[in-house]
């Protein structure tokens, strides 16, 4: 059954009870209700108006889309018309990285030169997203929406990207409005203890919660480019709005390990207030010393927050640490398969790769992020590593983030441009911070091979 049939099922069950208690009341020849039978009638009758409106609403919505759907049939079959018992289901994006039309120059020709061809592919484009991501409500989005092609195409510079988020954090749809999401986190639970004798008082404890307040950040960027870049470039306004839109990736990822959640930063793990903390202090650090450490991390995820970890985070030199270290007799500590060797310290399926690195440690698989800081937040070289639960790392995105890119004629007399690309999301650890470890200290030093 389809929402919308759903929705509508309600509608009728909701007059059907509404018809039975005026049923009643003619039954037993009364001619007012009684004071339950209002309140009851007046509270289906405010449902009843609420569904109306939800499935007009809905209704608007399936012609919009079978008008729309028509429409892309026809287009379909005027480009490419059927051949024998051949249909087209699916006609190419508007923006790709093989189309003609280059998104940046659209943009700014629709918004500079009253472009009416740029105008049409770009709302062809807004109505392509809308359809891919209704779930999500791109097509509500203030500005354009990005193509997401623009993020895998190669950049200029090298960056880290985003592996913890990718891969250890539950994600939400970020609110359409305010800049706190506010969580209530039960700070003293209730309690049962055994009845001493019959009648006597059972055991009464009040539950009391703090507010877990989660501010909403604004991560921006911007570059100004040349119209002759612009208009007569080839690929060159792509290339740059590719970057800006990893460096938006890179430092909300960047923000949510390290951020220290002041002066507009996002509130990191390593900052989150209490998380595991574990020391491992050497002079000469070791893989044999650092090993017990990691176990004391799992642990405690397990003791304090009752649940288990899901993954390690670290530094690629510190996986790299790992996979470099030898036993007595000069055999690797870290194996290419489970199958290797019985004092196998972790193993993994061949050469690591960076992000999800193939590898595992105590059953919990390595995600290497080279965001995490390397100087131990204190001036040090020291590198921490962390062990996290999965669903108690949560990030709100705007979807499609980030979405949209504006031009400004700051620079009109250099015949230059401007592009900005932002978004807004937020993070927190802090509604469990027990479920994550943090293994810091002097045995963290930077390693030598």
């Amino acid at each position: 059954m389809s929402y919308t049939d759903k929705v509508i099922e309600r509608r009728e069950e909701v007059k059907a009870e509404m018809d039975a208690i005026l049923e009643a009341v003619a039954t037993e020849d009364r001619t007012d209700l009684t004071d339950d039978e209002s309140a009851k009638v007046e509270t289906l009758a405010e449902e009843a108006r609420s569904l109306d409106s939800k499935i007009t609403k809905l209704q608007e919505q399936a012609a919009s889309d079978a008008k729309l759907a028509e429409a892309r049939a026809a287009v379909a079959d005027v480009a490419m018309p059927k051949v024998g018992a051949a249909i087209v289901t699916r006609e190419a994006r508007t923006y790709s990285p093989q189309a003609e039309s280059s998104f940046v120059k659209d943009a700014f020709n629709s918004q500079f030169k009253n472009d009416f061809a740029a105008n049409e592919r770009l709302a062809r484009h807004m109505r392509e997203e809308a359809i891919e991501r209704r779930d999500v409500g791109t097509g509500a989005f203030e500005g354009l929406v990005v193509p997401q092609y623009l993020t895998d195409l190669a950049a200029p510079l090298a960056r880290a990207g985003r592996p913890f988020l990718d891969a250890a954090t539950n994600k939400h749809t970020l609110p359409a409005s305010g800049m706190t999401i506010n969580i209530s986190r039960m700070t003293t639970g209730t309690a049962t203890a055994i009845q001493a004798t019959e009648n006597a008082a059972v055991q009464e404890t009040d539950a009391d919660d703090t507010l877990l307040t989660i501010n909403v950040r604004t991560i921006a960027g911007q570059q100004d480019i040349s119209r002759q870049a612009i208009e007569r470039g080839t690929g060159i306004d792509a290339f740059v709005v590719a970057d800006l839109i990893r460096a938006w990736h890179t430092n909300l990822d960047n923000q949510c390990i390290n951020g220290a959640g002041t002066s507009g930063t996002i509130l990191g793990i390593a900052s989150t207030t209490g998380i595991n903390a574990i020391t491992y202090t050497s002079a000469s650090p070791t893989v044999a010393l650092l090993y017990p450490k990691l176990a004391d991390a799992v642990q405690q995820v397990q003791t304090n927050a009752f649940i288990n970890p899901t993954h390690w985070v670290m530094h690629p030199r510190r996986l790299a640490y790992l996979l470099a270290a030898l036993d007595s007799s000069n055999r690797p500590l870290v194996v290419p398969t489970a199958q290797g060797p019985m004092n196998a310290f972790a193993a993994g399926a061949g050469a690591s790769a960076y992000g999800n690195s193939g590898y595992s440690l105590m059953g919990l698989p390595i995600v290497t992020d080279a965001s995490i800081a390397t100087d131990g937040g204190a001036g040090t070289n020291q590198d921490k590593i962390f062990c996290v639960a999965a669903p108690e790392m949560h990030l709100w995105e705007q979807p499609g983030s980030p979405f949209a890119l504006n031009f400004d004629a700051t620079g009109a007399g250099n015949l230059t441009v401007k592009s900005v690309v932002y978004g807004y999301a937020a993070f927190s650890a802090g509604r469990y911070p027990t479920a994550v470890s943090a293994i810091s200290g002097t045995g963290l030093v930077a390693p030598s091979f």
